[in-house]
């Protein structure tokens, strides 16, 4: 199910944080109650390979995001104890030592079913014994979602687990909506922070075509 153009769903999820803390967190909320554009990233799970180099990007990117009012949430389905226990580790073991913004600890699955994004490639259900048995992980895709400050979806993407993500590309996005918030015009492909976007007419695309 795509959730772009809807709001997020209404859930409060168990998140970590550096400290040691566990506590409830509802992305829907973080977005409407503070105004901020919230981007929630999803990983497979704590300690293995490709994830944590994304949540160190996602770190380093930290402050870019912050001037672009946006929190930054991570997102698995590993408890908030195993979540700690990466994030004292250090980064030279292959931890996420340094890592400030909230993790949520989807454990239940319940938002991550919500969503639609798991690794499960088949359910069977044993009649005999009331047995429901998935092919699969049953953990998350790499699913990345944006979400406007009034807790609408504008952008997600999903990539399969051995594909890591490109940080940059949602600074873009995010710059992208917010032009059309402020302007209202529409960004066309490539479009970059700077560069010129059109009104979305059939006059402005022609306008934009014939000088690019």
């Amino acid at each position: 199910m795509a959730f772009v153009g809807k709001k997020f769903p209404d859930l409060n999820v168990d998140a970590m944080n550096e400290m040691g803390d566990t506590f409830k967190l509802n992305v829907l909320e973080e977005a409407k109650n503070n105004n901020k554009k919230v981007l929630l990233f999803w990983y497979p799970k704590d300690f293995t390979f490709v994830c944590p180099t994304e949540l160190h990007a996602f770190q380093e990117a930290l402050v870019e995001f912050e001037k672009r009012n946006t929190i930054v949430i991570g997102a698995s389905c590993d408890t908030p104890e195993v979540h700690f226990a990466w994030l004292n580790t250090s980064k030279d073991n292959g931890g996420i030592e340094g890592v400030t913004y909230p993790i949520l600890a989807d454990s239940n699955r319940n938002l991550a079913s919500t969503l639609g994004i798991l690794d499960i490639t088949n359910e069977t259900y044993n009649e005999e014994t009331g047995v429901v048995t998935v092919e699969g992980d049953n953990v998350t895709y790499r699913a990345t979602y944006l979400i406007d400050e009034e807790g609408t979806v504008f952008h997600e993407g999903i990539n399969h687990m051995p594909v890591g993500r490109n940080v940059a590309e949602f600074l873009r996005l995010i710059d992208a909506y917010a032009h059309v918030q402020k302007n209202g015009e529409v960004c066309p492909a490539n479009w970059e922070e700077g560069k010129e976007a059109m009104s979305a007419n059939r006059d402005g695309v022609a306008s934009y075509l014939a000088s690019h």
